[in-house]
């Protein structure tokens, strides 16, 4: 499965909060679940992240993605591109390696994935 890398706390907002738009800079087509991996950079201080238990550095979980789009009313939108999330799985933290863009996730051998 691959994975898109995301900073917190809107990796953990997905998970738990209900944020259905990931806002990006560039048009996907990439449909279907994709694995959501926290990247060592944040929007929040460190400090904050740290207070709040947020994992960074690894897979979190996953999402499908549905749609991308250029306008929603969603609260979550900034654009200039929003992709459509759907039914957001919280998986076990496992540490990783992130990419830009949209990558393969190199995990530790045996390592399954129910997300």
């Amino acid at each position: 499965m691959i994975a898109i890398s995301i900073r917190q706390p809107w990796a953990h907002h997905i998970l738990h909060d209900g944020k259905d738009v990931e806002n990006r800079s560039w048009p996907t087509k990439v449909r279907g679940r994709v694995l959501i991996h926290a990247g060592l950079t944040t929007v929040e201080a460190p400090e904050t992240i740290r207070r709040l238990g947020l994992p960074l550095g690894g897979i979190v979980g996953s999402v499908e993605i549905v749609d991308c789009l250029d306008h929603s009313d969603s609260r979550w939108w900034c654009g200039p591109w929003g992709w459509v999330l759907r039914d957001p799985r919280p998986l076990p933290f496992v540490a990783c390696r992130g990419k830009l863009g949209f990558f393969r996730p190199d995990l530790p051998a045996g390592t399954v994935l129910d997300g």
